[in-house]
């Protein structure tokens, strides 16, 4: 006589695989603070919306971004490894040259009367440029701006710019002051 072989189980099976996945949502992370902080501007009252801000061209580092991911900072091509330098040259016009931003007399606390850059930076991209270019040039203008605000902050306090106190830090920034102004993308290269 032929035994008959017991089958297994199975009716738990469906609530032990759902427990394993409620065990596993909750128990893994989600990464959720990734991309680029920016702080937008606030929406401009509706007497203001007309009115279109005069700036002398001398005053703009104008960077174009082509589908191509070239650069053209002022009318000259740059690799985007020269951008950060050309940035920093920009804003403190070491030279007091004529086709570098102007300044003006500003009293800045814990500086006292000082030459402040009116320089500003206008940044636009072709719709086609790569992601990662788009990144860099932002990695590259931050890292410029960082840059710029540890030195005044090493000669001042002799310390990083991160390592000052909120009002260390607010006098450091209208000393040097990185506008940058980031237009919509156009479709420069065609297609």
């Amino acid at each position: 006589m032929a035994r008959k072989t017991p089958e297994i189980n199975s009716s738990s099976m469906a609530d032990i695989a759902f427990l394993l996945l409620i065990f596993f949502l909750v128990t893994t992370t989600m990464d959720v603070d990734t991309g680029i902080y920016k702080k937008l501007p606030a929406i401009p009252e509706d007497e203001q919306q007309n009115d279109d801000v005069k700036v002398k061209k001398r005053n703009v580092l104008s960077i174009l971004v082509n589908r191509n991911n070239e650069l053209l900072v002022n009318g000259e091509v740059l690799s985007i490894s020269e951008l950060r330098d050309k940035t920093k040259e920009f804003f403190l016009n070491p030279t007091n040259s004529e086709t570098l931003p102007e300044k003006g007399l500003k009293n800045v606390p814990y500086f006292g009367d000082v030459m402040v850059s009116k320089g500003l930076i206008s940044l636009q991209n072709d719709r086609g440029t790569q992601y990662a270019t788009y990144i860099r040039v932002q990695d590259e203008l931050v890292a410029a701006s960082r840059e710029l605000r540890d030195d005044k902050s090493a000669q001042q306090w002799g310390k990083k710019y991160a390592e000052l106190d909120v009002d260390q830090q607010a006098a450091v920034r209208k000393y040097v002051p990185v506008q940058i102004s980031e237009a919509e993308p156009r479709n420069t290269g065609g297609k």
